[in-house]
This record gives structure tokens, C-alpha cells and sequence, in this order.
């Protein structure tokens, strides 16, 4: 059960008051060339994120994304979690972290915990995983996870993506 905590980090429900850490996060630069804009232009646009993307998702799916944070520090770096999209016909793992925590294992801590949440709490068989096929740092984190690359998908208003799966039994 949620908070849950690893080594180094806590991992936690997102609350309206992280919108200043949205905002910063979702206008980074590896954000905005390997997820998209999102038009979080205000800390109002951020709140709004929190409350109909996660926020929703942990009422209706009983998951969502996460705020990952150091244990040690209480400092916000990043989100990892677990996301249903109309898109795919499985639940997938989705994590980003602010530029200052990249190459450091916050995001492989974070991605095991979260996988073992869904494997033990939410009993799901299988996870999937999308990246742009240009960023060979999430396609390293995904293969360090276990996860294989399945195909190459067509996506909605993007570039076709890189679909990955991993078997939790």
C-alpha cells in the first residue's frame, strides 16, 4: 500500500499543492522532447493536471502516477507509476524525473518498487511500457527492468513509439 518506500525515495500519492513540481517537471527539457507538451503553462494549468490525470485515475483505476521523492530530503524529483490508457490493452509504466536526478537510480528504485506494487497489491500478469525510439535512456531503465521490447506502434498525435512488455508472474 501506498506511500511506499525504497532505499532512497518515497513514493506517494500526488496532492494540488506539488503543482509547482508539475509545472517544473513537465516543462523540462527531456519532457517536453520525449512526452510532449502538455500546455502547463500556469501553476493553475499544473493543478488541473494533478486533479484530472492522477488524482482521477487513483479513484477510478485504484493507480496512477506518483510523486517520487528523497527520503532523506523530502525533495520532489520525480514520477513514477502506473497508467490505463485507452490506447493500450494493458497497464503501463510511465516515470520521469527533473534533470538533476537523471543517471543517479532513482528512476530503477522507483520503477521496481511500483512494479512489485502492481505484481502484489494490484495482481496484474503484466505491465507494458512506451518510449520514443530516441530515448536510449528510458529503452536502458526498461531493459535493466526486465522488460522486452514486443513492437513498434503506431501512436496519436506523435511518431510511432517503442512498446515493451515484462511478465510479473
Amino acid at each position: 500500500m501506498l506511500p511506499l518506500e525504497t532505499k532512497r525515495c518515497t513514493i506517494s500519492a500526488l496532492q494540488t499543492e506539488d503543482a509547482p513540481f508539475i509545472f517544473c517537471l513537465l516543462n523540462s527539457p527531456g519532457w517536453l522532447q520525449f512526452i510532449g507538451d502538455r500546455g502547463i503553462h500556469t501553476l493553475d494549468d499544473a493543478i488541473h493536471y494533478i486533479q484530472l490525470g492522477p488524482m482521477k485515475s487513483y479513484q477510478e483505476n485504484g493507480f496512477g502516477l506518483y510523486l517520487v521523492q528523497e527520503k532523506s530530503t523530502g525533495e520532489k524529483m520525480g514520477l513514477c507509476g502506473l497508467l490505463k490508457r485507452e490506447t493500450l490493452n494493458e497497464i503501463d509504466l510511465g516515470f520521469a524525473f527533473l534533470p538533476e536526478f537523471n543517471g543517479k537510480g532513482y528512476a530503477i528504485e522507483s520503477a521496481n518498487a511500483i512494479l512489485d506494487f502492481a505484481r502484489t497489491e494490484l495482481k496484474l500478469f503484466k505491465v507494458l511500457a512506451i518510449t520514443d525510439n530516441n530515448n536510449s535512456k528510458s529503452i536502458r531503465l526498461l531493459e535493466k527492468l526486465g522488460f522486452r521490447f514486443d513492437k513498434m506502434i503506431p501512436w496519436p498525435a506523435s511518431k510511432d513509439l517503442k512498446l515493451f512488455s515484462i511478465n510479473l508472474k
